[in-house]
This record gives C-alpha cells, sequence and structure tokens, in this order.
C-alpha cells in the first residue's frame, strides 16, 4: 500500500470525522458558486440590476472568502485534536512527524478538492433555478442561463488555495508534542480552572457600556458610537467566556444548598472544565452567531421598511420646482399625458408655497395656503381643514411629530408681511412624504396668505418658495413606466456634487419597485450569508463534542457502572449540552437585540418605521432552528454514549 493510498483510506475510515466539515465546506462552496454565477452574468455587466445590487453581492462574496477561511482553519485544528491517538499510534509504529505533517496535508487536500468538485457541481446544476427566481424577484423580462469559466475559476481559485495554505499552517502551528501528550488527548485539556476576577468584572462592565451606547445611538453619534460599541462588546464577549463565566460559577460552587443538590455538583464542576477549555471556542461561536442574527435581523428591518413604503409615501408622484421654473409647464403636460395613456386614475393638486422668516424663532418657515391643502385632503378623504384669518396650523413631518406638534402653541409674526398668527394645532394626519416639505411648515387661511406679497428676505439669492404638484393615483403601483425621462435626469444631476436643476421629482412606484428588487435580492444573499454562518457556528459546538467524545464515553460508563439510570443520563447530558448550545447563542442573541435597538432609534428618525414585530417573528424563527438543531446532536450524543 502507497502513501496516498493510506491517507485515501484513513479519510474513508474518519468519515465520520470529516462529516460535518465536508457537508459545511460543500456548502460553502456551493453559496460562493452561485453567488458568483450571479455576479458574472453579461446582465450584471452591463448594469441591468444596479449598482446597489452588486455591491451588495460582492460585500457577501468577500464576507464568505474570509468566514471560510476562517471555518477551515479551526476545523482542522479540530481534527487534529481529535484524531491524536491515531497519530499517536503512528508515530509510535515508527513515522516521521514530517510524514505526518505529509499524511494531514494529503487527506485535507483530498476533502477540500471532492469539496469543492461537489459544490461546484450542486451550484451549476442549482444556478438554472436560481435565474429564475432572481428574475421573478427583480421582475426582468428575462435573466438567461450561461456558461462561462470566471465562476469556476474563482471558485476553485478561492477554495483550494484555502485548503492548501490553511492544511500547511495548522500543521506548522501546531506546538511540538511529545508521544505522551498524543494519547493523552482531549483529557490533557481537564486542567485547573483559572480565572480573574477583575477581569471577570471589566468583560460585565464592557457588555453593559457597549448596550448602553447602542440606546443612546443616533444619527450623531453613529460612526463614533458604532465603532466603540464593536470593540467593547467584542472585548467583553471573550472576557465574558473566559473570565466571567468561571466566576459565576465558582459563586456557585460556594453556596452548597445549591452545589450539594441531586446531580448538580457534578454538572457545576464538568461546566467549570469545559468553559475554561473552551472559552475562545465559545467566543467565536457567539461572534459568528451574532452576524448570522444581525444578517436576518438587517432582513427583518427591510422587510419592515417595504411593507410601510406605502404609509411613508401617500403621494403617487411629485413634482417641485422654483417659481420661475422653465420646465413646468413641459413637464406637467408630459406626465398627465403618460398618466392618461396608461390608464392610471389620478388627482393633480397645485401649490403655491411661500417662504416667510418666523419671529418667533427667526428661521425660514413654509406657508402653504388652506384652499390648495383642502383640494388634496379630498383627494384623500380625509377631513378639511377650516382657518380663521390669524389662524394656522402645523404640517405634520412624521407620525411621532403629530403629537408632538400638538402640545405646541406658538404666536408669531410672518416677518416679510408683518402678518400676526397663533399655530395651536397640526394637521393630524401625514399629508406629504417628509422628504418634500420642511420641518419649520405651516397652513394658514386664504386671506392671511394674500397678504404675502413682499418676497422672503433672502430674494433673489434664495428662492422665495416653490411650485409643487403632488399626484394622488390609487395604483401608484403602476407607475414605474411614468415621468422616467425627468426621472433619471434629477438621478444624475444628485451624482455630482452640486444639485443645480431648478425643479426635482419623485415616482414612489418607481422607487418601490427599486426598493423592492433589491431587498428581495438581499433576502436571497442574506438567507444564504445566515445559513452558512449558523451551520458553521452548531459545527464548532459538533467538532468540539466530537473531539471529546472518547473521554465523555469512559466517563459515562464509570457512572453506568455505578447505577446511573437512563434518566438520570439524559439529565446529566441535557445539564452538559445546553450551556455549551444555549449560552453562546443568548449572549450573541443579546447582543443583536440590542444593536437593533441602535437601528430602530435611527429608522424613527429617517424613515419613522418600527421593526418591532418582524425582529420578534425573525428571532422566534432562528430560536426554533436552534432548538430543532440541539435536540438532534443530543440525540446523536447520547446514541454514541450509550455505545
Amino acid at each position: 500500500m502507497t502513501f496516498h493510498q493510506f491517507a485515501y483510506r484513513n479519510v474513508i475510515r474518519n468519515a465520520r470525522i470529516y462529516a460535518a466539515f465536508f457537508l459545511a465546506s460543500l456548502f460553502s462552496v456551493f453559496v460562493f458558486f452561485i453567488y458568483s454565477m450571479l455576479m458574472f452574468h453579461p446582465s450584471i455587466e452591463d448594469g441591468f440590476l444596479g449598482n446597489v445590487s452588486i455591491v451588495g453581492m460582492i460585500v457577501a462574496e468577500i464576507t464568505l472568502v474570509l468566514f471560510s477561511w476562517f471555518f477551515i482553519f479551526y476545523s482542522m485544528k479540530a481534527f487534529l485534536e481529535a484524531r491524536s491517538k491515531e497519530f499517536a499510534i503512528l508515530l509510535h509504529l515508527g513515522m516521521e512527524k514530517k510524514q505526518l505533517s505529509k499524511l494531514i496535508f494529503l487527506e485535507t487536500f483530498l476533502i477540500g478538492t471532492v469539496s469543492i468538485v461537489v459544490g461546484i457541481l450542486f451550484g451549476f446544476a442549482f444556478s438554472r433555478f436560481f435565474f429564475m427566481i432572481v428574475r421573478e424577484i427583480l421582475m426582468l423580462e428575462e435573466l438567461p442561463f450561461y456558461f462561462s469559466w470566471e465562476p469556476f475559476l474563482l471558485t476553485i481559485t478561492v477554495y483550494l488555495s484555502a485548503f492548501i495554505l490553511i492544511s500547511i499552517l495548522s500543521v506548522y502551528f501546531t506546538p511540538e508534542r511529545n508521544l505522551l501528550d498524543y494519547f493523552k488527548g482531549y483529557s490533557k485539556l481537564y486542567s485547573q480552572e483559572f480565572y480573574s476576577f477583575q477581569k471577570a468584572i471589566i468583560g460585565v462592565i464592557f457588555i453593559l457600556t457597549g448596550y448602553v451606547l447602542a440606546i443612546l445611538t443616533s444619527r450623531v453619534t453613529l460612526y463614533s458610537f458604532g465603532i466603540l460599541i464593536v470593540i467593547l462588546i467584542t472585548m467583553g464577549t471573550y472576557l465574558f467566556f473566559s473570565h466571567t463565566t468561571l466566576f459565576l460559577l465558582d459563586r456557585v460552587r460556594s453556596r452548597k444548598s445549591i452545589y450539594w443538590k441531586r446531580n448538580r455538583m457534578l454538572s457545576v464542576a464538568e461546566q467549570s472544565l469545559i468553559m475554561k477549555s473552551n472559552s475562545k471556542m465559545f467566543f467565536v461561536v457567539t461572534i459568528v452567531s451574532t452576524l448570522a442574527f444581525l444578517c436576518v435581523g438587517l432582513l427583518a428591518a427591510l422587510s419592515s421598511y417595504t411593507s410601510q413604503y406605502d404609509k411613508m409615501n401617500p403621494l403617487g408622484l411629485i413634482y417641485k420646482g422654483h417659481t420661475d421654473n422653465p420646465y413646468e409647464n413641459l413637464h406637467i403636460n408630459a406626465l398627465i399625458r403618460e398618466l392618461e395613456e396608461q390608464g392610471l386614475s389620478y388627482h393633480m393638486a397645485r401649490f403655491e408655497v411661500k417662504k416667510q422668516t418666523s419671529s418667533f424663532t427667526q428661521y425660514e418657515v413654509e406657508v402653504f395656503r388652506e384652499s390648495d391643502i383642502n383640494n388634496l385632503l379630498f383627494s384623500y378623504g380625509y377631513p378639511l381643514v377650516r382657518l380663521d384669518s390669524g389662524e394656522s396650523m402645523f404640517i405634520p413631518y412624521s407620525e411621532e411629530s403629530i403629537n408632538e406638534l400638538s402640545q405646541r402653541t406658538v404666536e408669531t409674526v410672518l416677518i416679510e408681511n408683518n402678518v400676526e398668527v397663533i399655530i395651536d394645532k397640526v394637521y393630524p394626519k401625514l399629508i406629504f412624504p417628509s422628504s418634500i416639505i420642511s420641518l419649520n411648515s405651516i397652513i394658514i387661511s386664504d386671506e392671511d396668505f394674500m397678504l404675502l406679497k413682499n418676497p422672503y428676505f433672502g430674494y433673489p439669492e434664495v428662492e422665495p418658495g416653490y411650485h409643487l404638484f403632488t399626484f394622488d393615483i390609487p395604483q401608484w403601483f403602476e407607475t414605474t413606466d411614468v415621468g422616467l425621462g425627468i426621472y433619471y435626469r434629477v438621478s444624475k444631476e444628485y451624482l455630482k456634487e452640486e444639485y443645480n436643476l431648478p425643479f426635482y421629482f419623485e415616482n414612489a412606484g418607481l422607487s418601490y419597485s427599486f426598493i423592492l428588487s433589491t431587498y428581495s435580492l438581499f433576502t436571497l444573499v442574506g438567507i444564504l450569508v445566515a445559513a452558512v454562518f449558523l451551520l458553521a457556528a452548531g459545527s464548532f459546538i459538533y467538532f468540539r463534542l466530537h473531539t471529546s467524545l472518547e473521554f465523555e464515553k469512559k466517563k459515562f460508563d464509570v457512572l453506568k457502572r455505578m447505577g446511573l439510570t437512563d434518566l438520570e443520563l439524559k439529565k446529566i447530558v441535557n445539564a452538559h449540552l445546553m450551556p455549551q448550545f444555549f449560552l453562546p447563542w443568548g449572549v450573541a442573541l443579546l447582543h443583536s437585540l440590542f444593536a437593533f435597538v441602535a437601528l430602530q432609534n435611527l429608522l424613527k428618525h429617517i424613515a419613522n418605521i418600527s421593526i418591532v414585530k418582524e425582529l420578534i417573528l425573525a428571532f422566534g424563527f432562528l430560536v426554533i432552528i436552534q432548538i430543532i438543531y440541539f435536540y438532534l446532536i443530543r440525540w446523536r450524543y447520547i446514541t454514541h454514549v450509550r455505545d
């Protein structure tokens, strides 16, 4: 038997050990390949799917590459530990350490090559179906299947180099061990645990400080707090698993009334050793699980935004221009013509908005006429405004502002024309999207509006007001082809350093189609990335359990000879496995919840939406998956220790 045949048969004999590693690697290759197929698609190269989608896919590809390399490296270390006794026998029989390194390299190269080939084959076979899904999601006329060497070359290069390099590094960075250490295997890890009380407290302080900063995060503090939160949570999580958990378990052992009860002594003592020996693994699982939860949570947040988009954008089309805008008639007539050609019913309202200076704040205020507002409100079916001379009303810019402004009473003078008004009420519903009007917008009576003859003090350097045209369209989801020329001209101008067009245009239907397409594509990307993260997080725990399986079987054999029943065995296994599964994922879930508290604070100011319901559903689904996964591993674990 040649050396290469020996390596091959070693892989076949240890198929149970390598199964989780092979499947996780295969799934990672599969996901990476179908991403590559979509990224190199000719339609993508022509910009057909939009730059935002391309950027998201590139980020997902890079994330998968970095994480896959780390996952393979960690898995290799676990396999070397699990097979320590086998290596000890080979060394005892005369194998040189150089030959042992070559054996490990050949085995890893074989498994890596098979996972790459199978992953690519599955990915290529699934690509046609994947393109069909993407075509329907993005509402494309066609997204044909194609064949190109680029996705194959990229996937093979990335993963083959990962397996080769990491197999070499795993052997190279493995510390020198004598033959006795190899024979001891996993049992040598069960040494006396040690922790630092100061570091245990610091870990909790770091995590709590990160949570407080997440709660206090706003648009102003986003960048400074964001970096600091990541650093504090990461360092705090590491200290929590390496010191805080040991401190808490030590406190439990010091209370005899708790520690000396039934089989709790065995469970607590076992957890102390496990936490000390595997603190780095628990830290890695927590961080990886947090990334998975964040992926799913962000998708839930995007889902909330898309589902509430119609509430934030009650109008189908909005055209806003300077008072001397030369394109006004041309554009408005074109929009009306296109709506009529498509058979879409609409109600157009025209507003002449004037800017004035408020004596109360000394700032600019946008003034709307009562009759103009009522024209739009009639179309909405909302209650009309009734104002007497000298009365005024706030226009809300968000749902929250309705409550805030309803409690305010302002007596002010519109300085340019010396018009006195009392603003003591707010309209109880949103009239315009927040992007159209300023935060200081009011409605005054027609009589008072006629008195505003003098322009704003900043005129002519500053526009004295603007004309606003709104189109209330019941089927605004179908306006994707209306005003495309105006829309693309406005979009192109926004890419420049300074916006110089005398008009602005919004098409809610077209914007929604872009948002929905991007969200749908991100959903595909995010779900697959989250699946890779969750699979890897579970695999880390599986590898650790498998590494210690022989030692655990001996321990339970001793307990069974002492009279341990099957029911007691299950209770001890539960106490043994549950902290290893649910403590890292519980901490990760807590990290994610506070991250989304910060996101919710930002969304309230930016888009005025709530993501609480979506997050509860998403995280509830993840918890159910983890519970199912726990019982599967528990079943396999009990089966092994009973054999």
